[in-house]
């Protein structure tokens, strides 16, 4: 990181020394510098020049709301910039820090609100890239980071010594498989819905196990058995361990013997007084991916210059040599070339634990989706509903695939179907116009646990699985759509099962084309009838190629507190499914 910072242009002036030793004598001049300086000196002790007093007194206030791990080096470093003075454009500053969870951050951010602070300082740029992304989200704008921790496996040292700490060395799905074995250490982590450590590391495993024969297999056997053990917080996932050296603590099934943390957490862990034993760290030799700690200005547009800068101010305050040896102090990195040995040994690290690697490239935007997805899905059991346009639109080809819109949605909803588990609940519709009488849609296969057997042999998956492989476009069909999204929302709400993630998956590739159907103005009145706190269904509303609208699928869905994507290759949708998810569930916590 770079250690300029702007110039400060306060306490500049005075008169030239030059022109008084013509008029003195060298020694009446040193005098009067003395003189004066001492005089300037204690008046500006007392408070009595108005040039300090204005600044002291009219300051530039930023509130900074930071991750809860970095917030107390933060707070130390913002006493620091105000009892020396620090100021922007000859402003002083006064910087008040807030340590908040940065999922909670988000979460205020994505539903449009002001967090209260002019600055946050999330722990991974994951958060932000989510803001970014969402155009209904209030506004931030990053501006560079604080610091780096790598993310790693903290063990008690009995369960690291059975693994062959330090000298064995594990990749991601080597380290967590061996946390699956009978009598292995007990591994447990933050929850990756919301902790980036937990989902940088899911993401890192299932990455690095997609190429493996029956990878998927196990990443999706790792959630669950990780499921059974999560934690809301990074600090609560180290309370899990046992607090003394006892044998009982250490062989109460209750508590995790293995935690996935950061290392400035198992630094911090280790450093307190009251902790249990020391931790040992596994640095898998595959990457260890980062939390890096964004530096962003919230809301831009809403700042005032003075703001805006003195934000900045205290951005490139952080990069002085003493305050980056702060932020050390506090177990973080600050060079992403120099691996401090006396950090990595107080968070548990040692030779060969390959600590000083690069980190791991950044997962991209669709794998994290994709495990955040798998992870929603995998802990809370899914009931939903997919209802698929079989209008003759459908049958459009698909720009360089020499296949038709159906075969490429009925492959990517077949990818989908293998990510659920027996426990989920699915069914299928279709629509088009008449296909039941006067009805638009048609129901395929009753929503059902995937692992129940099936009138006539094999399972509901079996079933499912037959029929997304029979749809196929009607001909000369339109698109009903509104009295179809109506109906098969009053099925899902009338048949909620509490416990589960209930939603309802409606594809279409266009706009309504009944014109006997109710009205948009109904729909969404009914819609907002039947959506409640009580029994959420969030509507996911997938408008698939350039015909479909999005703007409308959002404007429907969101009245049942879903979502409305879209996707121009309909190869995309088992992601963007996943991707719904998440973003259903977040509004849910949001509200």
């Amino acid at each position: 990181m770079g250690r300029h910072s702007l110039p400060d242009r306060y306490g500049a002036g005075g008169s030239d020394p030059r022109a008084r030793s013509r008029r003195r004598t060298a020694a009446l001049a040193t005098a009067l510098v003395l003189t004066v300086a001492g005089a300037a000196a204690a008046t500006l002790r007392g408070g009595l020049l108005s040039l300090g007093s204005s600044c002291r007194d009219h300051p530039v206030r930023l509130t900074v709301t930071a991750s809860p791990d970095l917030a107390p080096a933060l707070t130390v470093a913002a006493k620091r910039a105000e009892d020396s003075g620090l100021t922007s454009d000859g402003q002083c500053l006064a910087v008040s820090v807030a340590a908040r969870e940065s999922s909670e951050v988000a979460g205020t951010l994505a539903a449009g609100k002001d967090p209260e602070a002019q600055v946050w300082v999330a722990d991974s740029d994951l958060w932000v890239q989510r803001i970014t992304a969402d155009r209904k989200a209030t506004g931030v704008t990053p501006v560079g980071n604080v610091a780096s921790t790598p993310v790693g496996v903290a063990m008690v040292p009995a369960a690291a010594k059975s693994l062959g700490w330090p000298t064995k060395t594990y990749s991601w799905p080597e380290l967590a498989g061996a946390t699956l074995q009978g009598g292995s250490p007990r591994l447990g982590a933050a929850d990756p819905a919301r902790s980036a450590t937990g989902l940088l590391a899911l993401t890192r495993i299932g990455a690095a196990a997609s190429g493996v024969e029956d990878g998927d297999t196990r990443t999706a056997a790792l959630m669950k058995a990780l499921s059974q053990r999560v934690s809301e917080t990074d600090a609560q996932v180290l309370e899990t361990l046992p607090r003394g050296a006892s044998g009982a603590e250490q062989g109460d099934p209750r508590r995790n013997q293995a935690v996935v943390v950061t290392e400035q957490a198992s630094f911090t862990y280790d450093a307190s007084a009251d902790a249990g034993p020391d931790l040992d760290l596994f640095y898998p030799k595959d990457g260890s991916p980062r939390l890096d700690y964004p530096y962003t200005l919230v809301d831009k547009t809403r700042l005032s210059t003075d703001e805006s800068r003195a934000a900045i101010r205290f951005m490139t305050y952080l990069r002085r040599p003493e305050q980056q040896r702060l932020l050390q102090k506090h177990g973080f990195r600050t060079s992403d070339y120099d691996t401090p040995r006396t950090l990595v040994t107080a968070a548990g690290g040692s030779s060969p634990q390959p600590f000083s690697e690069p980190a791991a490239e950044p997962a991209s935007d669709t794998a994290v989706e994709e495990t955040l997805g798998t992870w929603t899905i995998t802990v809370q059991s899914a009931r939903l509903t997919t209802v698929v346009d079989a209008s003759s639109s459908m049958a459009e080809p698909v720009p360089g695939t020499g296949r038709s819109r159906m075969d490429v949605t009925k492959s990517s909803l077949l990818q989908a179907l293998a990510t659920f588990t027996r426990e989920d609940e699915i069914g299928l519709w279709e629509f088009s116009t008449g296909l039941d009488g006067d009805k638009d849609y048609r129901v395929l296969v009753p929503t059902e646990r995937l692992g129940d057997t099936a009138s006539g042999g094999g399972t509901q998956r079996d079933r499912l699985s037959a029929a997304f492989g029979a749809l196929a476009p009607v001909p000369d069909g339109a698109t009903g759509l509104y009295d179809t999204t109506l109906a098969a929302y009053q099925q899902a709400t009338a048949s909620y099962v509490k416990g589960k993630f209930n939603a309802v998956v409606i594809l279409t590739d266009g706009v309504n084309q009944d014109p006997g159907s109710i009205s948009r103005a109904t729909l969404l009145t009914e819609l907002g009838k039947l959506a409640g706190p009580e029994r959420p269904v969030p509507l996911i509303m997938i408008a698939v190629g350039p015909d479909a609208d999005r703007e409308e699928a959002d404007r429907i869905a969101r009245v049942t507190g879903g979502s409305g994507q879209s996707v121009t290759d309909p190869s995309q949708i088992h992601t963007v499914i996943l991707k719904a998810i998440v973003a259903a569930g977040t509004q849910g916590d949001a509200n």
